[in-house]
């Protein structure tokens, strides 16, 4: 016995006749009827009756009906199973970011990501960019979002934003930066509270001023964001970093921000994978789950101002 005679079966004893049960399976009607009188030979009695409006199930028939649609109906569940399966991400994925990224991102990856990917096991690691960028390719993590990644052959990384950087100091403004910007120039004169090297910030404030011949007037070192911003907003000292990650405290009224003109100061914003190892379901998922995040994220103005 066979699942298709099964099919052919109960599609005969639906419509009636072996010429409508032919036309819906798109089969013709004498192979209908071999499968049909091979299966009846098999089980030793006969299924129908031909009558002149039709057939009409036998007392062998209607109990074949019955289990004929339970096997079927189980069978088509078992397909659907296993279909999901195999189209739905499973397994775990880790991703890795810098905890200025992470203050925007963890919260809707572990809330949404898990909403929409139940099946995946989620880990979420924060450090520097270039611990980022290591934890990467020695395979500790599956995604990376991560600022100014290297563009080397085992990296496969694709831009999110360009991430402007603005001066943050307490609102009662003790440097008496003034006005709405400050010029690129005139960071070195402010004391600054910034990570020390090799953070990816501190190189990139560092290599900004020393175009001009100019060097950070760095009062404080401290490797960690949150207890930096608790500085600067106790008036300790001024620090530079993306509005995406304080747009709270600067709305709150907690914080002041300048913008950096003469030039901008700005780093790219890059989720990255690699080449090194396989790239499983789960990690495509996350990376276009990530981007779609971050799209959503700049059109409603909390990466960068609208003004």
């Amino acid at each position: 016995m066979e699942l298709k005679q099964l099919e052919y079966f109960i599609a005969i004893a639906e419509t009636g006749a072996f010429s409508r049960a032919a036309v819906r399976l798109s089969v013709g009607q004498p192979i209908l009827s071999r499968q049909i009188r091979a299966l009846e030979e098999e089980l030793g009695t006969q299924l129908y009756y031909r009558t002149g409006r039709g057939i009409v199930l036998t007392d062998a028939g209607k109990v074949l009906e019955q289990h004929a649609r339970g096997v079927l109906e189980t069978t088509a569940g078992a397909k659907r199973a296993i279909d999901a399966l195999g189209n739905a991400p499973t397994g775990k994925v880790t991703i890795g970011m810098p905890p200025s990224v992470g203050a925007v991102l963890t919260a809707p990856i572990v809330r949404q990501f898990r909403s929409e990917f139940p099946r995946v096991t989620l880990g979420v690691m924060e450090g520097f960019s270039g611990h980022v960028l290591e934890w990467l390719m020695t395979g500790r993590i599956d995604v990376a979002v991560l600022y100014n990644a290297p563009r080397v052959s085992t990296l496969v990384a694709d831009d999110l934003v360009t991430d402007e950087l603005f001066l943050l100091g307490p609102t009662s403004d003790p440097a008496d930066v003034g006005g709405q910007a400050i010029a690129g120039a005139r960071l070195a004169q402010v004391p600054l509270i910034l990570p020390s090297r090799p953070h990816g910030l501190r190189v990139l404030v560092d290599d900004f001023l020393a175009k001009s011949g100019l060097t950070p007037n760095v009062q404080v070192e401290i490797d960690a964001m949150a207890s930096t911003l608790n500085l600067v907003e106790n008036g300790i000292g001024y620090t530079i970093l993306s509005y995406s990650c304080v747009h709270p405290l600067i709305e709150a009224g907690r914080i002041r921000k300048w913008s950096i003109v003469e030039p901008v100061m700005t780093r790219t914003l890059v989720v990255a994978t690699s080449t090194q190892r396989p790239v499983t379901k789960a990690a495509r998922a996350l990376v276009g789950f990530v981007r779609r995040q971050i799209d959503s994220i700049v059109a409603e103005g909390r990466w960068n101002p609208t003004a």
